[in-house]
């Protein structure tokens, strides 16, 4: 709470930030109140503030100056995204935190706090000015880590621990070469061209290191987007032998029955038939994939040009209608009769319900058309998704073909090996615990079918989630399509209710 000592009272945090924005937009004390989401630069400082908060309204704000309070932690300031300057010097700020949403700042001031550590200012690609003087930040080489913001050019760190360190200036300059002013003292060229040599080795080396690691980075992003593309053609991890090998994690006794002769060739044949159709899965979902974008993108187009033809309509008759309103107001304005008057208010009246239903009507129009183009869309998208829905079952069947196939087979050769153990024929020496495992025929057939039954399992898991999850994906998005438009068109239509009785209002004042 803030204590005003001119009328010794306390101030709720709300009710003060409303004061002070009055004192400092007008003068006036009978001027209305100014929005928040209005408010583009608000100073606070020197108001004993303890905590950041009530400050969720002021989205166009672009400076917020804090200094010189009591604050300890920085929160609260999610919803400024426009902040592009912020003051939060002279505090007791410990941590740096509280800065994903700011990505559009670019000046920061932290001086004359008790933090020990720069981090978490990953979100702020913009920032040019870094201010951290008077703090307790011990480690130099902790500065490298503003290297990642190549705009920067002014850092003022004079007061900390670290920067005692004789090698200081040589230090920032070498490893900040776009920098122009440390501690607000421009870096000269000698300077700079001193400490380039003296740390070249270290240089080449973090130089490295970085490419290294935004190729890395690199790498992972594009990982990331190839997954999330998989995904959206609902194909994910079905270009490789994900699917394969999934069926014979769970297995039991799976080692063991490799060594039954045979059984190693078929399982490997088996890979490579189940790997060719899961490829040819995936590269037909990636094909279907690209065809429903195509579809989208062409209808969204469309949805485009009938909004616009029809708004551009509405815009005419307003246009229109506006021109000829005002004269009729300035013929209103010039009568004394007042039988003429109410002729011409009646008038008007007409005019504005004319007006009212044009705009319904064209509304209504556009509408129709709109619902009858997603209609259409739903129509060839739901065409599309029955088509790949069947090619993908169709290939999920030959899948259980293949597997019904591997089962017998190795069945087969299984069963060989358990004859020729109890004979004592086999064709190659075995471990004793494999040799004892198929002395049991029922354990080896069980073994088998559990197999079996694991792998159609996952078969048919596999195809019942990309059936279902493309299905869910059309029913969603043609209710967000329906959704939006029917949210649209009420908008539209409480616009015109509004205008009309505005327009009505207008009439009252001449009765």
């Amino acid at each position: 709470m803030y204590k005003d000592p001119n009328k010794s009272k306390q101030w709720g945090m709300n009710e003060m930030i409303l004061q002070i924005i009055k004192e400092q937009v007008t003068d006036d004390e009978a001027a209305p109140p100014v929005e928040s989401s209005d408010v583009l630069h608000l100073r606070l400082e020197y108001r004993n503030i303890r905590h950041i908060e009530c400050l969720w309204d002021f989205t166009s704000l672009t400076r917020l100056d804090l200094n010189n309070n009591l604050i300890d932690k920085i929160q609260g300031l999610d919803h400024l995204i426009n902040l592009k300057w912020l003051n939060l010097s002279f505090n007791r700020i410990k941590k740096i935190e509280g800065f994903q949403s700011l990505q559009k700042l670019e000046l920061l001031n932290l001086s004359d706090n008790k933090i020990s550590v720069i981090e978490s200012l990953d979100a702020i690609e913009n920032l040019t000015h870094f201010f951290l003087s008077n703090n307790c930040l011990e480690q130099l080489d902790n500065v490298l880590y503003l290297r990642r913001f190549k705009n920067i050019f002014a850092i003022t760190l004079f007061g900390n621990p670290a920067v005692d360190d004789d090698n200081y200036h040589s230090f920032m300059a070498a490893h900040f070469p776009n920098l122009i002013l440390l501690d607000s003292i421009v870096i000269d060229e000698n300077t700079r061209n001193e400490a380039s040599t003296k740390y070249q080795y270290v240089l080449d080396k973090m130089r490295n290191e970085e490419v290294e690691i935004q190729k890395a980075e690199e790498d992972q992003q594009r990982q990331e987007a190839e997954l999330k593309l998989h995904k959206d053609a609902f194909v994910e991890f079905l270009n490789g032998p994900g699917l394969f090998g999934s069926m014979f994690e769970d297995d039991p006794e799976k080692e063991t029955l490799h060594c039954a002769p045979g059984v190693d060739a078929l399982q490997e044949t088996f890979k490579c038939q189940m790997e060719a159709l899961c490829t040819q899965l995936f590269e037909t979902g990636l094909a279907e994939h690209k065809r429903r974008e195509s579809e989208g993108n062409s209808f969204r187009s469309g949805q485009s040009e009938v909004v616009t033809h029809y708004q551009q309509k509405q815009s005419q008759i307003l246009e229109t209608f506006e021109q000829e309103h005002k004269k009729r107001i300035t013929e209103m304005q010039k009568l004394s009769d007042p039988d003429t008057l109410l002729l011409k208010i009646s008038h008007c009246s007409d005019e504005i319900n004319y007006l009212y239903k044009s705009l319904l009507t064209l509304e209504f129009k556009m509408a129709r058309q709109v619902e009858k183009s997603i209609k259409e869309f739903d129509s060839s998208i739901s065409e599309m998704v029955a088509n790949f829905i069947d090619t993908a079952e169709g290939i999920f069947v030959q899948c259980r073909d293949l597997e019904d196939n591997y089962y017998q087979k190795a069945r087969e050769a299984a069963l060989e090996t358990v004859a020729k153990v109890a004979n004592d024929a086999q064709d190659e020496d075995m471990p004793y615990d494999v040799l004892m495992f198929f002395t049991d025929k029922d354990a080896v057939l069980d073994a088998l079918t559990t197999g079996h039954d694991n792998h159609i399992v996952k078969i048919n898991d596999r195809e019942t989630r990309l059936v279902t999850d493309i299905n869910v994906w059309k029913l969603t998005l043609i209710k967000e399509i329906q959704d939006r438009e029917l949210y649209l068109k009420r908008i539209h239509i409480s616009d015109f209710i509004k205008y009309r009785d505005y327009l009505m209002e207008q009439l009252e004042e001449f009765q």
